[in-house]
Protein backbone atom coordinates (compact mmCIF):
# COMPACT_ATOMS: atom_id res chain seq x y z
CA UNK A 1 0.00 0.00 0.00
CA UNK A 2 1.23 3.66 -1.14
CA UNK A 3 1.70 6.13 1.53
CA UNK A 4 2.77 9.82 1.41
CA UNK A 5 6.00 10.30 2.91
CA UNK A 6 4.75 12.32 5.88
CA UNK A 7 2.52 9.54 6.91
CA UNK A 8 5.17 6.81 8.38
CA UNK A 9 4.98 6.73 11.62
CA UNK A 10 7.41 4.73 14.42
CA UNK A 11 7.13 0.45 14.15
CA UNK A 12 5.88 0.99 10.11
CA UNK A 13 7.87 -1.80 7.89
CA UNK A 14 8.36 0.16 4.27
CA UNK A 15 10.06 -1.23 1.51
CA UNK A 16 12.58 0.85 0.23
CA UNK A 17 15.59 0.25 -2.38
CA UNK A 18 14.02 -3.37 -2.70
CA UNK A 19 14.59 -4.47 0.74
CA UNK A 20 12.51 -4.44 3.91
CA UNK A 21 13.30 -1.61 6.54
CA UNK A 22 11.08 -0.69 10.14
CA UNK A 23 10.98 2.75 10.80
CA UNK A 24 12.45 3.47 14.50
CA UNK A 25 12.97 7.21 14.60
CA UNK A 26 10.77 9.89 13.05
CA UNK A 27 11.17 13.75 13.22
CA UNK A 28 9.54 16.27 11.14
CA UNK A 29 11.85 18.64 10.14
CA UNK A 30 11.01 22.52 8.83
CA UNK A 31 14.32 24.00 7.23
CA UNK A 32 14.12 28.16 7.30
CA UNK A 33 14.62 27.22 3.37
CA UNK A 34 13.02 24.86 1.44
CA UNK A 35 10.02 22.38 1.85
CA UNK A 36 9.46 20.15 4.81
CA UNK A 37 10.29 16.96 5.20
CA UNK A 38 10.35 13.31 7.35
CA UNK A 39 13.56 11.94 8.70
CA UNK A 40 13.70 8.74 9.23
CA UNK A 41 15.74 6.37 11.28
CA UNK A 42 15.45 3.01 9.30
CA UNK A 43 16.37 -0.45 10.46
CA UNK A 44 16.63 -3.38 7.84
CA UNK A 45 14.57 -6.40 8.92
CA UNK A 46 16.52 -9.53 7.70
CA UNK A 47 20.47 -8.20 8.61
CA UNK A 48 20.09 -5.59 11.18
CA UNK A 49 21.51 -2.14 9.20
CA UNK A 50 20.61 1.05 9.82
CA UNK A 51 19.99 3.83 7.63
CA UNK A 52 18.72 7.63 7.59
CA UNK A 53 16.33 8.82 5.64
CA UNK A 54 14.53 11.61 4.09
CA UNK A 55 10.88 11.71 2.84
CA UNK A 56 9.27 14.62 1.02
CA UNK A 57 5.38 14.67 1.69
CA UNK A 58 4.79 14.50 -1.68
CA UNK A 59 7.23 11.32 -2.09
CA UNK A 60 5.54 8.25 -1.98
CA UNK A 61 6.57 5.23 -0.20
CA UNK A 62 5.46 1.55 -0.30
CA UNK A 63 4.42 0.14 3.30
CA UNK A 64 4.06 -3.36 3.93
CA UNK A 65 2.03 -5.64 6.02
CA UNK A 66 3.75 -8.38 7.73
CA UNK A 67 1.63 -11.81 8.72
CA UNK A 68 1.82 -11.98 12.42
CA UNK A 69 1.00 -15.74 13.98
CA UNK A 70 0.81 -17.01 17.39
CA UNK A 71 3.66 -19.67 18.18
CA UNK A 72 4.89 -21.59 21.26
CA UNK A 73 8.55 -21.59 21.63
CA UNK A 74 9.74 -25.24 21.86
CA UNK A 75 13.66 -25.58 22.44
CA UNK A 76 17.01 -24.45 21.35
CA UNK A 77 19.34 -26.69 19.88
CA UNK A 78 22.77 -25.63 18.19
CA UNK A 79 21.74 -22.19 17.98
CA UNK A 80 18.22 -22.82 16.05
CA UNK A 81 15.32 -22.09 17.47
CA UNK A 82 11.87 -24.11 16.80
CA UNK A 83 8.78 -22.92 17.34
CA UNK A 84 5.04 -24.95 16.67
CA UNK A 85 1.88 -23.07 15.18
CA UNK A 86 -0.30 -23.09 17.98
CA UNK A 87 -3.25 -23.73 15.21
CA UNK A 88 -2.07 -26.44 12.63
CA UNK A 89 1.17 -27.08 15.02
CA UNK A 90 3.83 -27.08 12.07
CA UNK A 91 7.20 -26.62 13.79
CA UNK A 92 9.61 -23.94 11.97
CA UNK A 93 13.16 -22.98 13.07
CA UNK A 94 14.70 -19.85 13.07
CA UNK A 95 18.30 -18.88 13.86
CA UNK A 96 20.00 -16.03 15.85
CA UNK A 97 20.08 -13.88 13.24
CA UNK A 98 16.57 -13.72 13.33
CA UNK A 99 15.82 -13.28 16.57
CA UNK A 100 17.27 -10.15 18.27
CA UNK A 101 19.62 -10.74 20.84
CA UNK A 102 18.05 -8.86 23.90
CA UNK A 103 15.09 -11.19 23.16
CA UNK A 104 16.98 -14.46 23.50
CA UNK A 105 17.18 -14.49 27.03
CA UNK A 106 13.00 -14.80 27.41
CA UNK A 107 12.45 -17.51 25.32
CA UNK A 108 11.60 -20.60 27.86
CA UNK A 109 9.97 -23.73 26.80
CA UNK A 110 6.10 -23.44 26.03
CA UNK A 111 6.50 -18.91 25.79
CA UNK A 112 3.99 -17.52 23.45
CA UNK A 113 5.52 -15.24 20.69
CA UNK A 114 3.95 -13.43 17.74
CA UNK A 115 6.18 -14.55 14.39
CA UNK A 116 6.25 -11.79 11.98
CA UNK A 117 6.74 -13.23 8.23
CA UNK A 118 6.58 -11.68 4.60
CA UNK A 119 5.91 -13.85 1.98
CA UNK A 120 6.55 -17.32 4.14
CA UNK A 121 9.27 -15.94 5.23
CA UNK A 122 10.08 -15.17 9.35
CA UNK A 123 11.17 -12.09 10.13
CA UNK A 124 11.67 -12.00 13.93
CA UNK A 125 9.09 -12.48 16.76
CA UNK A 126 7.35 -10.20 19.54
CA UNK A 127 7.57 -11.41 22.97
CA UNK A 128 4.55 -10.60 25.31
CA UNK A 129 4.86 -7.27 26.92
CA UNK A 130 5.12 -8.75 30.56
CA UNK A 131 6.81 -11.92 31.98
CA UNK A 132 6.26 -13.18 35.21
CA UNK A 133 10.23 -14.59 36.52
CA UNK A 134 11.44 -15.54 39.97
CA UNK A 135 14.19 -13.49 41.39
CA UNK A 136 17.39 -15.86 41.94
CA UNK A 137 19.61 -13.19 43.84
CA UNK A 138 18.77 -10.21 45.43
CA UNK A 139 21.30 -7.42 47.31
CA UNK A 140 20.41 -7.28 51.11
CA UNK A 141 17.93 -4.26 52.02
CA UNK A 142 20.68 -1.20 53.83
CA UNK A 143 18.85 0.02 56.75
CA UNK A 144 16.89 3.32 56.06
CA UNK A 145 16.80 2.74 52.35
CA UNK A 146 13.32 1.77 51.95
CA UNK A 147 12.51 5.55 53.22
CA UNK A 148 13.95 6.74 49.78
CA UNK A 149 12.61 5.40 46.34
CA UNK A 150 15.88 3.97 45.85
CA UNK A 151 16.63 0.52 43.83
CA UNK A 152 18.65 -2.44 44.31
CA UNK A 153 20.43 -5.27 41.79
CA UNK A 154 18.44 -8.14 41.38
CA UNK A 155 19.33 -11.06 39.09
CA UNK A 156 15.86 -12.88 37.35
CA UNK A 157 16.09 -16.77 36.73
CA UNK A 158 16.70 -16.36 33.11
CA UNK A 159 20.24 -14.50 34.19
CA UNK A 160 18.96 -10.85 33.33
CA UNK A 161 19.95 -8.08 36.08
CA UNK A 162 17.07 -5.78 36.64
CA UNK A 163 16.44 -3.03 39.32
CA UNK A 164 13.79 -3.97 41.85
CA UNK A 165 12.64 -2.13 44.86
CA UNK A 166 13.77 -2.82 48.26
CA UNK A 167 11.15 -5.52 49.40
CA UNK A 168 11.55 -7.60 46.88
CA UNK A 169 13.47 -10.34 48.00
CA UNK A 170 15.25 -13.92 46.69
CA UNK A 171 12.28 -16.11 45.47
CA UNK A 172 9.93 -13.63 44.73
CA UNK A 173 8.00 -13.93 41.22
CA UNK A 174 8.36 -10.47 39.82
CA UNK A 175 6.73 -9.16 36.39
CA UNK A 176 8.98 -7.79 34.23
CA UNK A 177 8.65 -5.22 30.60
CA UNK A 178 10.28 -7.61 27.91
CA UNK A 179 10.54 -4.59 26.13
CA UNK A 180 12.31 -2.27 28.11
CA UNK A 181 13.52 -5.43 30.77
CA UNK A 182 12.35 -3.40 33.71
CA UNK A 183 10.78 -4.50 36.87
CA UNK A 184 6.66 -3.64 36.45
CA UNK A 185 5.35 -5.16 39.58
CA UNK A 186 5.17 -7.98 42.32
CA UNK A 187 3.61 -11.15 40.31
CA UNK A 188 0.08 -11.75 42.00
CA UNK A 189 0.27 -15.58 42.19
Amino acid sequence: MKIDGNSIRPGNVLEHQGRLWRAIKIQHTQPGKGGAYLQVELKELRDGTKLNERFRSSEKVERVSLEQNLYQFLFEDGGLYTFMDNVTYEQIQMGASVIREEQIPYLQDGTEVTVESYEDDPLGIKLPDNMVFEITEADAVVKGQTASSSYKPAMLSNGIKIMVPPHIETGTRVVVNTEEGVYVERAKD
